[in-house]
Formats: C-alpha cells, sequence, structure tokens
C-alpha cells in the first residue's frame, strides 16, 4: 500500500497521507500547509454514537470522527477516493475532479456494511462530512467572503461548487483552517467544494474555470468587466411621468446607472406591508409594457437601468398575509395547541414552553392555519398560555382550531415590522422570484438584492441561495448585482460588496471613514470591489448642518475611487430640483464618475487618496485638463460660507460658495487675486478696493492669490457678507 496519495494538476500538487491527512500543498515550491499539527483531511459528525456497542462505550452527544484511513480507486475524469474513520463502522466514497485550474471533491456515497447497526434506519446516520479540510500557513491577506489565504508567493482557497457546500475557516495564531462541509439538512450526497492553489495573480482565472464548469454565475467576469466601477443614481419616484427628469439629473452627475426601487413600479403603503404583491402603480397602466417604453428611454440616454427589490419580503397586509395567512411564510418557533380553540378565544393553550418568543409589539403574531393573532404576552409555567389574543389579525378570517394543531411564530422582519420573511424551504421564493423575473424582463441590467437577511437558518446557506433563486430567473443575466447581506456563495453572484445605509450630512465624512472606507480593504482581500454608499441627499432648508454639500460627495467619492469603488446616491427628483447648489454637487460626481470611466487615476494617486486625514478635490485645470489636488477646510465667519484651500503653481487658491443660496461676500484680501468659476476659467467680475474686493457667491468659484496660503485663509476668515 502505497505512503500516500498524490492529487496534482497544472497549479499544485496535494499530497495526503493515506492514515487520511493532508501532508504537503506545494505551489511552484512553494509550501502552504503549515507544519504545526495534522490535520484530517475529511471527516465525519453524527449527533451521537448509534451503534451499541459505541453507544454504550463512548459520551452519547454530537460527536466527529476523523478519517484515519484513505484509499485511491480508479475512476472516469479523475480518481476516487475511500475514506475510512476512527469508530464509525463506515466508509465515504469521495469523487475528486482534477482540472487543470482547481481540484473539486464530491461526496459520492457511503459504503456502509450490512447490519452495521442491527437498527430500524437508513445508514449511515451521517449528520456533516468534511468535504476537505487544509491547515495553512497564515499569509499577509485573508479574505473572508471567498475564503482565500493569500499573498504574492501564493493563494489557496476552498470554494463551494454547489450552493448547499458550507464553506469557512478557523484562525490560529500562526495557522488558518480553511474547510467545506455537506450538512444532512441541506443534502450529503452530489455536495462539491473546490480547491484552489496557484500564485495569487492567476487565482482569479482559476475560479472562473470552476465557475463556468459547474454552470456557476460568472463572479469572476462580471469583476473584470468595467461594468462594476460606476456609481449608482438611485430613484424610488421614476416613472414614465417623470423619467425625462430622472435622466437630465443623472446626466448632468455623469451616472451610467440607474437603479428604480420596486416601489416606483409597483403599489406600496406603510414600509413594505404590500411587498410579494407586484401590483403595477397606476402611472403603467399597461404594465410591463409601459415600464419597458420607460427603460427604453433611459437605455437611449446611454443610462443602463437597474432594479433593487426586497426578495425575501412578504408584506403583513399583501394577498400572502391576509385575508388567509399562506402557509409557506417564515416561522421561528413551531406549538401544539394542547386544547381547542373557539373563534372567541383569547387564550392560547400550547404544549411547548413558549420562553424566549419575542416581545416587540410589531412582531408578537401567531400563525394558525391561515389566521393570524397578535398576542400581548406568555405564561412560562404550566399550562403555557399566550394571552391577549386579537384573534383574526392583520384582517385574516377568525375560524375555530383542534387540539394538536400546530401554531406557529411567524418570523416577521425587523425592519419596521410591516412584512414577514419567506420560508427557503417551500416554493415560495420561487414563487416570488418569477414576478421578479417578469418585471426585470422590461429591460433592466444589474440588480440589488435587499432585505437578504431574512432568511432560514443557516443563514451561511439561506442567504445565498434566496438570491441565487432569484439570479437564476433573469433574463439576461445581470452586468453586476449588489446586496443587503453576503455570504460564500454568493461571491459568484454578488460581484459588487454591500452599499451602507444612508447618514446625515453632519456625519457624513465620520461615517465614510468608519464604515466603507473601514471595509473597503477587506473586501479587496476577496478580489471584490465596495460600493460607497448608500447616499442621502438633503436641501439646506430647515437644517442646522446646511443639507448636502459638495465637499462631502467629493470627500466620499474621492475615497471610493481610491479603492476603485463606486457610490449609490439614493436621490429624490424634487430635493435635487430645490438645492440651490444641485448644479455644482452635480458636477462634482460628473468629474469622478469620468475619471472612473477613463481609468484615470493612477497607483500613485489612488495610494493617496486612502489616506482618510486628508481632503481631495478634481479641478480642472488652465489646459482643460483634470487635475487631482489636496485641500484642506477653512474657517469662516458663518456657517454657510464653505471653503477649501490648496496650493499649486507657486499660487494659492480658495474653492468657496455659499450653501444656501446667493449673496454678495466682501474678501479683505490685498495684493494679485482674482476670481473665477474653474481654475482655467475667465475671471469674475469684482468690486475691488484697497481694502480688498466684492463679488457675488452662490455656485463654487475659485480665489486665486499671489501670496501665502495662511494669508489667503486669514482673508477667507474674515470674508462677510455685505450689506
Amino acid at each position: 500500500m502505497a505512503d500516500s496519495i498524490i492529487i496534482r494538476n497544472s497549479r499544485f500538487t496535494l499530497e495526503l497521507s493515506t492514515d487520511g491527512c493532508a501532508v504537503s500543498l506545494l505551489v511552484g515550491g512553494v509550501e502552504c500547509l503549515s507544519p504545526e499539527e495534522p490535520t484530517p483531511f475529511f471527516s465525519v459528525t453524527q449527533d451521537r454514537p448509534f451503534n451499541n456497542e459505541v453507544k454504550l462505550a463512548h459520551p452519547n452527544k454530537r460527536t466527529t470522527y476523523p478519517a484515519n484511513r484513505i484509499s485511491a480507486e480508479p475512476s472516469d475524469g479523475g480518481m476516487r477516493l475511500r475514506v475510512g474513520f476512527e469508530i464509525a463502522p463506515y466508509d465515504a466514497l469521495v469523487d475528486v475532479g482534477i482540472k487543470d485550474d482547481y481540484v473539486s471533491f464530491t461526496l459520492a456515497g457511503f459504503d456502509c456494511p450490512p447490519n452495521a447497526y442491527g437498527l430500524c434506519m437508513t445508514p449511515p446516520p451521517a449528520a456533516e462530512f468534511r468535504l476537505c479540510a487544509l491547515s495553512l500557513i497564515r499569509r499577509e491577506h485573508f479574505g473572508a467572503w471567498m475564503n482565500v489565504e493569500w499573498d504574492d508567493e501564493a493563494a489557496v482557497a476552498v470554494m463551494a461548487a454547489t450552493p448547499n457546500a458550507i464553506v469557512d475557516s478557523e484562525k490560529f495564531s500562526r495557522r488558518r483552517l480553511l474547510y467545506a462541509d455537506a450538512r444532512r439538512d441541506l443534502n450529503l450526497i452530489g455536495v462539491s467544494a473546490a480547491l484552489f492553489a496557484a500564485p495569487a495573480a492567476s487565482l482569479l482565472d482559476c475560479v472562473d474555470s470552476m465557475e463556468r464548469d459547474f454552470n456557476l454565475p460568472l463572479g469572476v467576469e462580471s469583476r473584470r468587466s468595467g461594468d462594476i466601477n460606476g456609481s449608482i443614481f438611485w430613484t424610488a419616484s421614476c416613472t414614465p411621468e417623470t423619467v425625462d427628469d430622472h435622466i437630465k439629473w443623472a446626466k448632468l452627475g455623469g451616472f451610467r446607472y440607474i437603479m428604480i426601487y420596486y416601489t416606483a413600479l409597483f403599489k406600496e403603503r406603510g414600509g413594505y406591508s404590500l411587498d410579494g404583491d407586484y401590483d403595477w402603480r397606476d402611472e403603467y397602466p399597461r404594465g410591463l409594457a409601459d415600464a419597458k417604453a420607460m427603460l427604453d428611454k433611459i437605455k437611449s440616454a446611454g443610462i443602463t437601468p437597474g432594479l433593487h427589490f426586497l426578495q425575501t419580503h412578504i408584506g403583513l397586509n399583501s394577498r400572502y398575509c391576509t385575508p388567509v395567512a399562506d402557509p409557506r411564510l417564515g416561522k421561528i418557533r413551531r406549538f401544539t395547541l394542547a386544547k381547542c380553540l373557539s373563534a372567541d378565544d383569547t387564550e392560547i393553550e400550547v404544549e411547548e414552553d413558549p420562553t424566549g418568543c419575542v416581545m416587540y409589539d410589531g412582531c408578537r403574531i401567531l400563525q394558525l392555519g391561515g389566521e393570524l393573532v397578535h398576542y400581548d404576552a406568555y405564561t412560562t409555567e404550566r399550562p403555557y398560555r399566550f394571552t391577549g389574543c386579537e384573534r383574526g389579525h392583520r384582517g385574516t378570517n377568525v375560524v375555530s382550531h383542534s387540539r394538536g394543531e400546530t401554531l406557529s411564530l411567524l418570523d416577521v422582519s425587523e425592519f419596521g415590522a410591516t412584512s414577514c420573511y419567506v420560508d427557503q424551504t417551500t416554493s415560495l421564493q420561487d414563487e416570488i422570484a418569477d414576478k421578479i423575473a417578469e418585471a426585470y424582463s422590461a429591460g433592466f441590467r444589474f440588480c440589488y438584492f435587499d432585505g437578504s437577511e431574512g432568511t432560514n437558518v443557516p443563514y451561511e446557506y439561506y442567504i445565498p441561495l434566496a438570491q441565487y433563486r432569484v439570479w437564476k430567473k433573469l433574463e439576461p443575466k445581470p452586468l453586476f448585482t449588489e446586496g443587503a447581506a453576503k455570504a460564500h456563495f454568493s461571491w459568484h453572484h454578488l460581484s459588487g460588496g454591500n452599499a451602507f445605509d444612508i447618514f446625515p450630512p453632519s456625519i457624513f465624512k465620520a461615517m465614510i471613514r468608519k464604515y466603507p472606507a473601514e471595509e473597503a480593504p477587506r473586501m479587496a482581500e476577496d478580489f471584490t470591489s465596495l460600493n460607497f454608499g448608500w447616499w442621502g441627499f438633503w436641501t439646506p432648508d430647515g437644517r442646522e448642518d446646511g443639507g448636502t454639500q459638495a465637499d462631502q460627495l467629493e470627500y466620499g467619492t474621492s475615497r471610493a475611487a481610491g479603492w476603485d469603488c463606486p457610490a449609490t446616491i439614493q436621490i429624490n427628483i424634487s430635493a435635487l430640483e430645490k438645492h440651490p447648489r444641485a448644479r455644482d454637487i452635480m458636477e462634482v460626481m460628473r468629474r469622478w464618475e469620468d475619471v472612473r470611466l477613463r481609468g484615470w487615476l493612477t497607483e500613485e494617486q489612488k495610494a493617496e487618496l486612502r489616506d482618510l486625514d486628508t481632503e481631495h478635490t478634481l479641478i480642472i485645470n488652465e489646459a482643460g485638463e483634470y487635475e487631482l489636488v489636496k485641500v484642506k477646510e477653512l474657517t469662516t465667519s458663518d456657517p454657510d460660507i464653505r471653503a477649501f484651500g490648496f496650493v499649486r503653481g507657486g499660487r494659492s487658491y480658495a474653492s468657496v460658495w455659499h450653501a444656501r443660496g446667493e449673496k454678495k461676500v466682501f474678501l479683505p484680501l490685498a495684493g494679485e487675486c482674482f476670481v473665477s468659476r474653474d481654475i482655467g476659467g475667465g475671471e469674475i467680475p469684482c468690486g475691488k478696493t484697497a481694502e480688498g474686493m466684492s463679488f457675488c457667491l452662490g455656485d463654487r468659484v475659485y480665489i486665486s492669490f499671489a501670496g501665502d496660503i495662511e494669508e489667503l485663509a486669514q482673508a477667507v476668515k474674515g470674508m462677510k457678507f455685505c450689506q
């Protein structure tokens, strides 16, 4: 019998000992396995021992049995491994697919001797099977989403090749364990994981090969396209009547993408309470045909439309919840009626202890057949009861129920308590996916999977699966997608990172530093970009913070550009029309979107933009070309005057604008200076005196001064509104 089993392709060599451990993983002569502790490559987990001798001799608890013997058998297209385990009296059969760019491991089945248990059961009683486990030397980078350890020498990744492979890792002081599991409740047989080991520069080539072989979403291809670096103009109000205004403003901001929230297409009220019905709004009398005509307008303007939906949410006022609640709604606890329940009863006695049931008001909902019931409280000693019950909640039909019937605690969304979630083990998600796919067919080309955290457990399986069930029905396939939550398998179909929720102007820059700028380097370790949005848009009216201003979005979009990332701005057209600085703000976005599209930034400039303690602006210089300059906010005499200073070409500059309107100002600055609309623009007429000059301040202007920046800063600080 050979001492080891060699699995080799054009990228790496994996050596397994015949006693069950991985002993070497070589990439171009670089050893990737940690020498610290031999790790069984395979293992099997049971909820408890079942065969009598083992049950009597060992504790009855969930137990993992490591592989202690491996042998290779010939197989079409690769090899088959026969794996035996400590104590467990059966073998696992694992098919190994050896490809040039990766190796796959698929659980083909179990070989269990007759009468191994002597029990009335279907053997083997495996709850989980570990498809592969590698104890790796820690490297400079680790991508937790992709499950990859890498540096300049080598990259090693263990990834799911089928949706039901559960992939994860464990971190130790000098090593990291990467592994993939198959679980009985998600299916054991036929589950596949893929092992990649290659120089980091070629890792994505290898993953792309596997995605194509397994007919998965092409996550590598979408990441390599130019489609994912454009920022997004988000709207909840684009209809056939308002589409022209949306196009106008999107073009002013240089946006290549418009994302339309589902409420702009479908009827909704009170949060997400009608989600799932997908009934066309009155503005679409011809339904899909009107939506298609609207999207054709957007595409004719050179802008790509996308659809934003909440695929896991079912509105509590939708037809799925009232007057008869659908049995496929998500549940998180189940109980048994301890006695009959008449239509008039307001207390519900159950067999099981309800301790731990949700007590937030809007979420206290039980489902009995097609009836919803809202409860006030429950008892925690027998007889267990739900008390203060409102029967026929949300307008559902009130009926009598028999002893022994099952009632369940509805999985109500924590976001507003106006919707509940889909039971992902049922057909309901596919039914909702069909409705979303029909709307998408109007001409949408990308999408956002919102509400993605609302699934059954285990979340690491059902979050990506719920998205995937929708993705598979979308035609043509999205250019890219984003989502509100991610787990390992979604790396293939979520090609962009998750956008953060909006932050008001007063804390906007601080939140950019705290959240997206913190996550961007971590996402880069997953070979993925991050969306630095979502950003809100506020007019200055009635706001002490002055509303949304150009410097805020420039700070955010420039930090994003430093990581090759886009952003999303949530736009309300009426707010744009009312904001006195809207065109200035859109011009900021236009310049940065143009820079993204051209690939204008150098790697050195990107590194500079990653410094969160500095700010930058894009100017158009005397030659009519972009120029990136570092700026510093200047103190002003009034919060409505915003100013930023910088030095270039031996002169000092200040970009200045009025946050709320337009007023004449006096600048106490003597010496050679002038005011222009842009660095390379013509001079703006000013009233000059020996003490300084006055001019009209509204949109951004540039003050150019031949003297020291500190002198200019002092003059800006002393700037006053003219009487």
